[in-house]
C-alpha cells in the first residue's frame, strides 16, 4: 500500500477523489427500486475495526434495519471507494451518500472542523455530547459545512484517548525535539511546537509507518482499538495521560441534497440511528478499553508510562496560543473557537465537583 504522508504545513489541500467522475455518474442518484433508496458508505477506516470500523458498520446497519429496508446503506471501507482521507470530497460531491470518519482530517478544508473531534485539553466526551445536543454545537457544525454540500451528525465516540506509542521513552521535554509522530488535529500543531514533527496518516498506515521507521510515535485512540491494529509490536511505551484526545467523536456525514431528498420519517431514522450509535459506541468503548489495557499489560508486554510534568506543563502553557493563531483571520473559525472555548469554562466547574471531585473520592 502507498503511505500517504502529511505535514502539519501540508495538510489536506483537498486532492481530488480517485475514480470521481465514474463514481459520481454511478452513485450520485441513489438507485430506487420499488420504493427502496440505496445509500453507498464510505469511511476512513479499515473494514471492522475494532471502534470506529465497527461502529460504522453498525451503523450502516442500524439505518437498514430502522428503515424497514427501505433505506439501504452499503458500507465501502477505507481504499475499497476511495481513499481514507477523501471521505469529505466524496460525500459532499455525491461519489457516496454518506460517509463515516472524524472531522478532524478537514482542517485543510474546513479549519473549525478540529473542533467537533476533539482538541487539546478541550470538552471531554460527554461534555462535547452536551455542547453538540444543547449548547448550539450542531447549529455551528450545520453552518460550517453547508458549503460543501454536507450534513454532520455525531455518529459514534472512543472516549478519552491515550497519549499514544513511542518507541523510545520520553523522559524530558527534550526527548521530544526531532520525534516524528503520527498526530491529527490541533494535536499535531502542538507537537510541532514542543519540537517534533507531526505526520498525518491513514489509520490503516500507521501499524508500518511505525515499524518501517517513517514515524517514531504514534496517537490514535484507545486502548481496544490500538491493540487491534498491533501497535505494541512496533513501539513498545504506551504514554499516558492524553493531553490532544480528551474525546474521541466521530462523525456521520450525509450529502446535504441526498438528506433532503428523503422523506421525513427517514431522515429521522437517519438522525436517530446516529444518536443510538453515538452513545453505543461510547459505552462499548469505555468497556472494551478497560479490558483491553488490562491485556497491553499482561500479555503483550506494553509498557504503560506517565508522560513528565514538563512535558504536559509546556503543552497546556502552547495550547492557548496555537489555537488563536490557528484560527485567525478565518471568521467562522474565530467564532467556533469563542463557542468552544464558552463551553469548556461551563462545564470545567460542574466537572469539577461533579465528575472530578466524585472519582476522587472514590478511587483516590
Amino acid at each position: 500500500m502507498t503511505i500517504q504522508k502529511y505535514t502539519r504545513r501540508g495538510l489536506i489541500k483537498g486532492a481530488g477523489v480517485a475514480g470521481a467522475a465514474a463514481g459520481a455518474s454511478l452513485l450520485s442518484t441513489p438507485a430506487i427500486a420499488s420504493d427502496i433508496i440505496e445509500w453507498s458508505m464510505v469511511t476512513s477506516w479499515p473494514k471492522g475495526a475494532p471502534g470506529v470500523g465497527i461502529t460504522a458498520q453498525r451503523l450502516a446497519d442500524r439505518i437498514t434495519a430502522m428503515s424497514g429496508g427501505q433505506l439501504r446503506v452499503k458500507l465501502y471501507a477505507a481504499g475499497e471507494l476511495v481513499p481514507a482521507l477523501e471521505v469529505f470530497g466524496a460525500v459532499g460531491n455525491g461519489t457516496a451518500q454518506i460517509g463515516h470518519t472524524a472531522s478532524f482530517f478537514w482542517q485543510g478544508k474546513a479549519k473549525a472542523s478540529v473542533f467537533f473531534t476533539t482538541v487539546p485539553f478541550g470538552l471531554t466526551a460527554l461534555e462535547h455530547m452536551s455542547w453538540i445536543n444543547q449548547g448550539g454545537g450542531q447549529g455551528l457544525w450545520d453552518d460550517l459545512y453547508a458549503p460543501f454540500g454536507l450534513k454532520p451528525f455525531m455518529a459514534g465516540n472512543t472516549g478519552i484517548q491515550m497519549g499514544g506509542w513511542f518507541k523510545q521513552e520520553i523522559n524530558s521535554l527534550d526527548d521530544l525535539k526531532g520525534l516524528k509522530i503520527r498526530s491529527a488535529g490541533l494535536g499535531g500543531d502542538l507537537y510541532e511546537a514542543m519540537g517534533a514533527t507531526a505526520v498525518l496518516l491513514p489509520p490503516g498506515d500507521i501499524f508500518s509507518s511505525l515499524r518501517s521507521g517513517v514515524v517514531d510515535a504514534a496517537e490514535f485512540l484507545g486502548p481496544w482499538s490500538d491493540r487491534a491494529f498491533g501497535f505494541y509490536k512496533a513501539a513498545p511505551y504506551y504514554y499516558w495521560p492524553t493531553f490532544n484526545k480528551p474525546n474521541g467523536s466521530a462523525e456521520c456525514l450525509v450529502n446535504k441534497a441526498a438528506y433532503e431528498a428523503l422523506s421525513d420519517d427517514l431522515q429521522a431514522v437517519v438522525q436517530n440511528a446516529c444518536a443510538a450509535e453515538n452513545a453505543f459506541g461510547l459505552s462499548e468503548s469505555d468497556w472494551e478499553n478497560t479490558r483491553a489495557l488490562a491485556d497491553l499489560v499482561s500479555t503483550k508486554k506494553a509498557i504503560i508510562k506517565e508522560f513528565p510534568a514538563d512535558v504536559i506543563a509546556k503543552a497546556k502553557s502552547l495550547t492557548p496560543d496555537i489555537m488563536d493563531k490557528f484560527v485567525w483571520g478565518d471568521p467562522a473559525a474565530e467564532k467556533i473557537l469563542s463557542e468552544y472555548r464558552k463551553a469548556v469554562k461551563l462545564s470545567e466547574s460542574w466537572s469539577r465537583v461533579g465528575r472530578q471531585a466524585f472519582l476522587t473520592a472514590r478511587d483516590g
